[in-house]
């Protein structure tokens, strides 16, 4: 009979390790898959079979931070959607391995909680699984084309194929240490589905009253003003305007974008040409940071760098185009709402109520690797571990891990001091088995450490 003895349960004992010390305590796995999230947060766009795990957002986690995905271990997907610039980038377009990005780089906070299920700013990729590789594969950003002289995608595979810490994460996650780009893409869209960003002063608010519609109690005048203006459809030409109609295309309070949505009225390509085909955004949530400033420049091209010329922007539709959304569009024209400055000033005031703060500094989501760019320890997760309970006053502890790589059994009295036992090499099956004596409170662990490069 296989019986769990307390050597398993230091697992849950262990605390993490500390945000960018090459440290990831598989462990004690952060957690992805149950934050809370406020109960009127209904939209999902999650891919079925493919929910938030605390694995897969692990793998992601540092698939997205690491730079041996660009062809010249330059950049990773972190070097453009930024944890501190809310996952945009601060300059208008983002460097890559071969140039710079088309379009500016849209954050990624709250991606998951939209209705739209297409991603990039024109909508080409069809789940957010599709989208996380097209960076990688792309010549300018990460470089692994297969075409003017890049390496193909399947490179990228037999290189992180080769890295004893991959080996270890997919086997941790999908119970095979066999790396293909699905299983890439599935664990970084989770990585990315599970940025979350519910801590803002509007959150406060929204949590005390019972709708969107009332003034909430922790708002300025100016704040609810602005609220009212976003929430309520212009007036007809000729009235006084008591709304500025921002929720038909991005209704709270997700504040994410319709997605039928058209083309906004801004028109011009980085670098130069017009380009009609942007007609998706991120979420309004987190356009500027804790501090204020913005998270980076405002459009596809980067066209606006103020809340304030946004706003400018939509309160007099600068000219028509053939893909113009209708709501922008009045009898005879375009859109001019003629808002006050005052007006104006409370819908900035308003936005900026939909920032939160943990976002920008929780371990979760930040860089996991020390400064030379390695994990230097990775420790299997307890429910790798068996503790079978031999007649005779032994247990077989044994561990699932990944084939062929090494392993060190340690054990401890005091779940402070760890000693080791044995070295281990995984067999075909991934199995790890050592027969020792057990007496008394001792506790054991399987570690592994990838060899110093």
């Amino acid at each position: 009979m296989k019986t769990l003895l307390p050597a398993a349960l230091m697992a849950l004992l262990v605390l993490p390790a500390r945000a960018g010390d090459g440290v990831i305590d598989l462990t004690r796995l952060l957690n992805y898959a149950n934050q809370p999230v406020p109960a009127y947060i209904t939209r999902n766009n999650t891919t079925a079979g493919n929910p938030v795990t605390d694995k897969g957002a692990t793998l992601g986690r540092v698939l997205f931070h690491d730079k041996r995905l660009s062809r010249d271990s330059s950049v990773s997907c972190s070097s453009c959607h930024v944890q501190s610039h809310g996952f945009g980038d601060a300059p208008v377009a983002s460097t890559g391995v071969s140039g710079t990005t088309g379009r500016h780089s849209m954050r990624l906070i709250n991606a998951r909680f939209a209705t739209e299920v297409r991603f990039f700013w024109d909508e080409r990729a069809t789940t957010l699984e599709n989208q996380t590789t097209q960076p990688i594969r792309d010549h300018a950003e990460m470089g692994f084309s297969g075409t003017l002289g890049d390496p193909a995608f399947n490179d990228l595979v037999s290189r992180i194929s080769a890295i004893d810490d991959y080996r270890v994460l997919f086997a941790m996650t999908f119970g095979s240490s066999t790396i293909t780009e699905d299983r890439i893409q599935r664990a970084l869209a989770q990585f990315v589905r599970s940025i979350q960003s519910f801590d803002s002063k509007y959150d406060v608010g929204r949590a005390q009253v019972a709708n969107n519609n009332v003034p909430f109690p922790n708002f300025t005048a100016q704040e609810n003003l602005g609220k009212q203006l976003f929430q309520t459809a212009p007036a007809p030409p000729g009235q006084p305007q008591t709304g500025a109609g921002c929720s038909a295309c991005h209704s709270a309070p997700e504040f994410d974008v319709d997605p039928r949505s058209l083309n906004n009225g801004v028109t011009g390509r980085i670098g130069g040409g017009t380009d009609l085909t942007n007609t998706r955004s991120p979420s309004l949530r987190d356009l500027l940071g804790p501090g204020g400033a913005s998270n980076g420049p405002f459009m596809h091209n980067g066209a606006f760098t103020t809340l304030a010329q946004v706003i400018n922007h939509y309160n007099a539709i600068p000219g028509d185009n053939t893909n113009l959304d209708p709501r922008l569009r009045r009898p005879g024209g375009v859109q001019n709402l003629n808002l006050s400055q005052a007006q104006k000033d409370a819908l900035a005031a308003f936005l900026a109520t939909l920032t939160g703060s943990s976002v920008y500094t929780d371990e979760r989501w930040s860089d996991p690797f020390d400064s030379n760019q390695r994990l230097s320890l990775i420790v299997l997760p307890a429910d790798a571990v068996e503790i079978l309970r031999n007649p005779n006053g032994t247990a077989t502890i044994a561990c699932q891990a990944a084939p062929g790589l090494s392993y060190r059994l340690e054990s401890s009295i005091d779940l402070r001091n760890w000693t080791t036992v044995d070295t281990l090499v995984a067999d075909a099956t991934g199995r790890c088995e050592k027969v020792l004596p057990v007496s008394g409170s001792t506790y054991f662990r399987y570690a592994y450490e990838p060899p110093a490069p």
